[in-house]
């Protein structure tokens, strides 16, 4: 099929930061793109062919979006699988497919699934609702600390929360959740697989992510991570093995924990662009985005070596700033050489809001480290004053 300067349509569920950035090498192919996003504001409105409104959960408009495009794809996996999964059948080409997006979508589904195919994870439990929960707890059957995790509809570190004592449980919703062990770990590691249909399959370096202690988001994406290779070696080739097991088409990103000894355990997975490949935008021969559209349009991909060392720097919104977004210091961090910074076009910030990311690339890990300390300081996400 001819996709680019022709009659092609590639659907995209979903328009926020992760569509606007796929919609970057959409334009640059010349690849018609429609969007269905429930936001009149969303990000990706200003860069797509056509832009719908409506919501991702609805049947009928995933359905009838759907229905108006030749390739479907999305950037949440909040979405219809019922809809996705009648389109299938229909012949739209999904990926990644509806069954790869149940066995995820659904974290206790998810970490079922490891067990199943004995792929390594923390211990955990699923309970169908809070009450469910706090009977085990108080019935001594739930030691703490554990992680507790909403199973659906959790984002950006909202539906997880650390248990350290029972009046962590307090205000919890009353939803489907599981427990996981906490586990005593040296790294939060993470690795990006990319995989088209005809089986051709690539993953990017291992990175090493930390996490704002409190809002539990990435603050910092480093590649590459530093670790032993080889535990790089070991953390490359189990993610080959969940993409395995999941048959997934498109960017799978595995989030993993290195522990105390050196082994390597899943977290969880993204079947789709995710905020630990950002980096690869300027230190990447082939950014996320691009070998996604490359693997969903089965197209030879692209090689994920890093041209240079790249970290990452999550712009939030900052605590007690809610309304219009301005951007404090930006022309400061634009005059260091080597920062890129990316602003997702959302108007309004709130506290912990994705506002945007910074990348900073330099052929001297410790330097860039020491940059991006430097650019996290300088930067503010704050909102105009009344």
């Amino acid at each position: 099929m001819n996709y680019f300067s022709s009659d092609f349509k590639l659907g995209i569920l979903g328009g926020g930061q992760l569509g606007k950035m796929l919609l970057s090498e959409t334009r640059k192919f010349d690849i018609q793109t429609y969007v269905l996003d429930p936001s009149p504001e969303a990000p990706s409105r200003m860069a797509c062919n056509q832009f719908f409104q409506g919501s991702l959960m609805d049947y009928d408009t995933v359905y009838n979006f759907g229905k108006k495009v030749d390739v479907l794809t999305f950037e949440i996996e909040l979405v219809n699988l019922e809809a996705l999964e009648q389109l299938e059948i229909e012949g739209i080409k999904v990926y990644p497919s509806p069954k790869t997006l149940r066995g995820i979508q659904n974290k206790g589904r998810q970490k079922a699934f490891y067990k199943e195919n004995n792929l390594p994870t923390s211990d955990f439990s699923t309970y169908a609702s809070l009450k469910e929960l706090m009977v085990a707890f108080l019935g001594g059957k739930l030691p703490i600390p554990f992680v507790w995790k909403s199973t659906e509809f959790g984002y950006d570190g909202n539906g997880v929360k650390i248990i350290r004592d029972a009046s962590d449980l307090e205000n919890l919703p009353d939803v489907e959740c599981i427990a996981e062990d906490m586990v005593p770990f040296k790294n939060e590691l993470a690795v990006i697989v990319v995989r088209n249909p005809s089986g051709e399959i690539k993953t990017y370096p291992v990175v090493e992510m930390e996490f704002h202690p409190e809002a539990n988001q990435v603050e910092y994406v480093i590649c590459p991570a530093r670790i032993d290779e080889k535990v790089a070696l070991k953390a490359r080739t189990l993610a080959l093995q969940v993409s395995e097991a999941f048959s997934h088409v498109g960017l799978l990103a595995v989030e993993m924990f290195q522990t105390e000894n050196d082994d390597i355990l899943i977290n969880e997975v993204a079947p789709r662009p995710h905020n630990s490949g950002h980096y690869s935008i300027e230190a990447s021969y082939t950014s996320q985005f691009e070998n996604h559209l490359r693997a969903i349009l089965d197209l030879p991909l692209g090689a994920t070596d890093s041209k240079i060392n790249g970290i990452m720097v999550n712009l939030v919104g900052e605590e007690g700033f809610s309304g219009d977004v301005v951007y404090e210091n930006i022309e400061k961090i634009l005059a260091i050489d080597g920062v890129t910074p990316h602003i997702y076009g959302k108007r309004e910030t709130r506290p912990f809001r994705k506002m945007g990311h910074v990348t900073i690339v330099n052929s001297n890990m410790e330097e860039a480290r020491k940059v991006a300390e430097e650019v996290k300081k300088t930067i503010r996400v704050i909102s105009q004053k009344k």
